[in-house]
């Protein structure tokens, strides 16, 4: 007799940053900061999945997370990150991948077409003036985590389980690192202050 997995639903990409930018104009003039110790953003999309979302729809939404963290996983992304956070580490371009997706669809589509466009961005601008403010997030898995766990009264593990259930071919929570699978797009070497403003000459610019 064979064993019928369970369904969960699927979530759109246009819902998914529907949620995210509604999180945004929810959050305010503070939604783009993740270095301000009283960043409105993460708490507010929280509520907003926990308010607007079933359980299994916050888990629909965790995976398309995952698929926008994979899109920019690419090599100019890392670039332009390193050159934003004065270098950046395998952990740390998760969380910049994170920050790029609350960042809004219009910024994440713009920077993994485009990773020179940041930038453009006021927080990266502050950034590269010496500012305070900051880009990356750690973690948004923990945020809709949260947002989960409020929903059903359950605890993390439980929740890292019913991820599992709900999408079988990831490998652990992160699924694009932990594989062999290198970034997309062509490497170079990010301490190569001529290469950097080759490709990346406005960032290079700002951060020289």
């Amino acid at each position: 007799m064979s064993v019928v997995a369970p369904t969960f639903p699927a979530m759109d990409h246009d819902t998914f940053w529907q949620l995210v930018d509604d999180a945004r104009t929810r959050a305010g003039q503070g939604a783009d900061d993740r270095g301000a110790q009283d960043d409105p953003l993460p708490g507010t999309l929280t509520a907003l999945l926990v308010e607007r979302l079933a359980p299994d729809e916050i888990l629909a939404f965790a995976a398309v997370a995952d698929e926008m963290s994979a899109a920019a996983y690419a090599w100019p992304v890392w670039g332009a990150a390193y050159l934003i956070e004065g270098g950046c580490s395998d952990d740390g371009f998760m969380d910049f991948r994170d920050g790029l997706v609350l960042a809004g669809r219009d910024v994440f589509t713009r920077t993994v077409a485009d990773p020179d466009s940041l930038a453009e961005h006021p927080v990266v601008l502050g950034m590269g003036g010496g500012g305070s403010g900051w880009f990356g997030y750690e973690s948004l898995g923990s945020l809709v985590g949260e947002a989960w766990t409020r929903a059903t009264g359950r605890d993390d593990e439980e929740y890292y389980a019913a991820r599992e259930a709900a999408s079988p071919s990831r490998d652990g929570e992160d699924s694009e690192e932990s594989s062999s699978s290198d970034p997309s797009g062509e490497s170079w070497d990010f301490d190569d202050e001529d290469e950097n403003r080759r490709r990346l000459p406005r960032l290079a610019s700002l951060f020289d």
